[in-house]
């Protein structure tokens, strides 16, 4: 099975009894089984873990260094019926020098060995007591050691599964020319760092932040294991932090101050970064002959399933962090109202329309633009809300959209676009019982037509209220709802315009506003053009004919922004939807996403004018180059075998 790039990797915090080998070695050994037996390529011990950190002096014992050896050995051996790569921690002499190392074990043999090039010499540390810095060791060379020839040297990385990695010390991630920098230039997509960072106040906090920063950073992903619970506390205590973070992002932590063993397990998505740093022509990579050679490692195969230890975010535009939504929200509504201002100032202009519907995209423009207007000290007065009644319209969504109009002290006016359409219909021939595409068209065209004419009237300026999902499946009127003069919503989804609506409804100090908000929020999605059924509620619902926006979201944020294939996007929307959606259900409005994405191209071609906020988009001068007339059959191909 297609592991889509993930490779399964692992932070462990060992048992750990100071200057024990045999103890230390023996809990490596278990804690390597249990890795494999979960389907973990890679694991990660901390610095120094089968001497343990913290033994001071002991370390230039010549019967202590005999016996970290044979430690090694042991592990070595385990390996050979271990399905996994170890990087295990271990004081090596050679001649008469001693390193701190990290040895990478597999397959009974030690594949290498990476000295330590950056000691720490400051506050309780003095590293350079008793090592040697492996600054002399660019170039890789074989010692013997632990009954093996291998090689030793910083300039190394390492392979498996087609999947590069490298090896940074944590004393050495702050260092002004960090090694990692020339790993990741060099291929490595994987940085793993074994350390022993006692614990102090605010410590944790900055470590993290730093793994997660340089992560972004690099467009890598980190994984960082910290010595714990065993290690000596005659001066200092360390707790035993591990985290798994990628492109900046944490997937998987351990649990601080615990007295107990942790193997912290997350899926790593290499397709993932190495579709980011494609796109990024300030990512340079050198050649890895200049700097590393490369030691390949064979590993057997591990079944790729349904065990994804990774969460998949069913609502990628939307922060998952509670804490982090307000916040963000926040700032999108910022980011949207700076562009408006900056083109009314520019226009000199003291009038916006806005066709207000009662739905989710226009009530979000609405207050984009009052937010505009205040912030620029006009009169919401200036604002024009048209509400245009047509043969869909429902009381629900029109008493909605006179609310919001009145109680935010904008002007209203309500034109009906009933006899101009009806006129129209019988001008081209139309007859009254047709329901077809021009019926609906016809309405919105109308629409935009009167938004046009009245922002003449006022020498005012027509704000475009469609968003990012309707672009991205072509799902409005090519010269109707389409068109505006500035569109601030062009580059949000629906799903966030959705949350958005409802968390300015939430600060809303006006009740009846507030009360249209949350009203807005729970209304079906519709563009109101086929007339209510009997009960006068609304039958036409846009997620029941292209499916739902939540879905299409997701589709749209894999697509665009990682490049996943049909196949892989399908693969994670089933965990991310999988007791809400069937993979049936699911595959059927993949199918319809790629589909509409590339026959609607021509419309996102002529799109007006709108401001960037998220980190994907649609508009043609930017983010997407797209021809309209290129083939999806790439992709709808996929789609088919999926069946």
């Amino acid at each position: 099975m297609d592991n889509f790039g993930f490779i399964k990797v692992a932070a462990a915090i060992p048992s750990v009894s100071v200057a024990d080998c045999d103890h230390n070695s023996e809990h490596i050994i278990a804690l390597m089984q249990q890795a494999a037996e979960q389907g973990v390529r890679v694991v990660l011990f901390p610095e120094l873990s089968i001497s343990a950190y913290s033994c001071g002096d002991l370390v230039q014992q010549s019967l202590f260094l005999q016996a970290a050896e044979r430690a090694l050995k042991r592990i070595v051996v385990a390996s050979q019926d271990t399905n996994i790569v170890a990087i295990v921690g271990v004081p090596v002499a050679v001649g008469d020098k001693i390193f701190n190392c990290a040895a990478v074990v597999a397959g009974g043999e030690i594949v290498g060995i990476v000295p330590k090039r950056h000691l720490a010499n400051y506050g309780d540390a003095a590293e350079s007591r008793w090592f040697t810095a492996g600054t002399e060791n660019e170039s890789p060379m074989i010692i013997e050691y632990a009954g093996s020839n291998t090689w030793f040297g910083w300039g190394q990385l390492f392979e498996v599964d087609g999947v590069k990695f490298g090896i940074e010390f944590g004393e050495e991630m702050g260092a002004v020319y960090a090694p990692s920098n020339e790993m990741v230039q060099s291929g490595a997509t994987l940085i793993f760092t074994p350390a022993a960072t006692p614990e102090i106040v605010g410590i944790h906090a900055e470590t993290m932040a730093r793994v997660e920063n340089i992560s972004a950073q690099q467009i890598a992903a980190r994984i960082y294991s910290s010595a714990g619970f065993g290690e000596s506390t005659t001066d200092v205590v360390f707790a035993g932090n591990a985290f798994i973070t990628e492109n900046g992002e944490l997937l998987k932590k351990a649990e601080r101050f615990s007295l107990e063993e942790q193997l912290v397990i997350a899926d790593v998505d290499t397709q993932l970064l190495q579709h980011l740093r494609r796109q990024r022509n300030t990512f340079e990579a050198i050649t890895t002959d200049a700097l590393y050679s490369v030691q390949s490692i064979s590993l057997g195969t591990t079944p790729f399933g349904s065990n994804l230890d990774r969460k998949v975010d069913a609502m990628p535009f939307i922060p998952s962090n509670a804490a982090k939504r307000k916040t963000y929200s926040e700032e999108v509504f910022a980011i949207q109202t700076l562009g408006l201002v900056k083109r009314l100032k520019h226009t000199s202009c003291r009038s916006a329309v806005i066709g207000i519907s009662g739905g989710l995209d226009s009530t979000l423009a609405l207050l984009v633009t009052v937010n505009a207007f205040d912030q620029l000290g006009l009169d919401r007065k200036g604002i024009v809300g048209v509400t245009m009644p047509g043969f869909g319209t429902t009381d629900r969504t029109y008493n909605n959209a006179v609310t919001l109009i009145k109680e935010l002290g904008i002007t209203f006016r309500e034109i009906s676009i009933a006899a101009a359409c009806r006129q129209h219909f019988a001008d081209i021939g139309l007859k009254e019982d047709d329901r077809s595409v021009t019926f609906e068209n016809a309405q919105a065209r109308e629409r935009t037509q009167i938004l046009m004419d009245v922002a003449n009237m006022t020498g005012g300026m027509v704000i475009g209220t469609g968003d990012m999902s309707e672009l991205a499946l072509g799902w409005a009127t090519y010269n109707g709802d389409q068109m505006s003069m500035y569109g601030v919503n062009c580059n949000i989804a629906k799903t966030l315009v959705r949350h958005l609506v409802l968390w300015a409804a939430e600060y809303e100090p006006n009740d009846n506003v507030s009360r249209a908000l949350k009203d807005v929020v729970a209304t079906p999605v519709s563009p109101e053009l086929l007339p209510a059924n009997d009960s006068g509620e609304i039958a036409q619902k846009t997620e029941d004919l292209v499916g739902p926006y939540e879905l299409h979201d997701f589709y749209l944020y894999n697509f665009l922004k990682y490049g996943f294939s049909p196949a892989k996007i399908l693969f994670l929307a089933e965990r991310a939807f999988n007791e809400k959606y069937d993979r049936e259900t699911i595959l059927k409005w993949l199918k319809t996403f790629f589909r509409r994405f590339f026959t609607q191209q021509f419309k996102r071609s002529a799109s007006p004018d709108g401001v960037k906020v998220c980190s994907i988009g649609l508009s043609p001068r930017g983010d997407l180059r797209m021809p309209s007339d290129a083939s999806a059959k790439v992709w709808i191909s996929e789609c088919d075998k999926l069946q």
